[in-house]
């Protein structure tokens, strides 16, 4: 599903270059459960951009499901994003005024306007995405009153909500708990084995990757193993 192909990334900052990414390459086959591992500037938040089509490579090829996506404008990796990735970060990035029915519904809200999605759909799949993590009596509540984890459920609800291929996690147990953590990878990881989910997860806990069927280790903007 995901090829890469000595992938770099080159920051400038003035006239200083800063390489984050030197070269890069590795496969991920579909519905496989990958982790990314390494400390911090070692380059993986720099891959999950480009995997998750936020950034563009300074060189090399990133194809997804053989459609090189280093070539591609502004809008097409909007579309991209909204059809294929499911994102979930550390910060659950959910809207604090509305609950968390309405924080899910927003990816579909947007395809409606482009793919004809009615409002009866959209309210029927993400209650139904709701119900399958664990959110069924909760749905009408707002983000402050749910716990660090019911809160990334959410995250994850609204992830999944357009059907996506590729779910890209950021450290996605970093603000709660091990207890609530566990929680949250156990559910990633049924839905991965449920749904086919391709999922890449970015963390530092070896616990959490040991889970994975493979670890990519980066040091130095290299693939030190996998």
């Amino acid at each position: 599903m995901i090829e890469v192909k000595d992938l770099t990334k080159v920051y400038h900052l003035g006239s200083v270059e800063v390489p984050a990414l030197q070269g890069v390459s590795f496969n991920v086959q579909r519905g496989e459960v990958v982790a990314i591992m390494g400390k911090s500037g070692s380059g993986k938040s720099t891959l999950m951009n480009i995997l998750g089509c936020l950034d563009l490579p300074t060189s090399g090829e990133y194809l997804l499901d053989g459609k090189n996506i280093s070539g591609l404008n502004e809008d097409e990796l909007a579309a991209i994003r909204n059809q294929k990735i499911g994102f979930v970060f550390q910060q659950f990035n959910l809207l604090p005024r509305m609950t968390v029915q309405r924080n899910v519904e927003l990816p579909l809200t947007y395809n409606g306007r482009n793919g004809g999605i009615s409002q009866k759909e959209i309210q029927e799949r993400a209650e139904t995405i709701l119900k399958a993590v664990g959110l069924g009596d909760r749905m009408n509540h707002r983000p402050t009153e749910l716990s660090g984890g019911e809160q990334q459920r959410g995250a994850i609800a609204r992830a999944l909500v357009n059907k996506p291929d590729l779910i890209l996690a950021d450290e996605p147990t970093g603000n709660l708990d091990s207890h609530t953590g566990e929680e949250i990878i156990n559910l990633l990881l049924d839905l991965n084995k449920e749904r086919e989910l391709t999922l890449i997860i970015v963390t530092h806990d070896a616990a959490i990757a040991a889970q994975a069927q493979r670890t990519i280790r980066l040091k130095d903007g290299l693939v030190e193993s996998e």
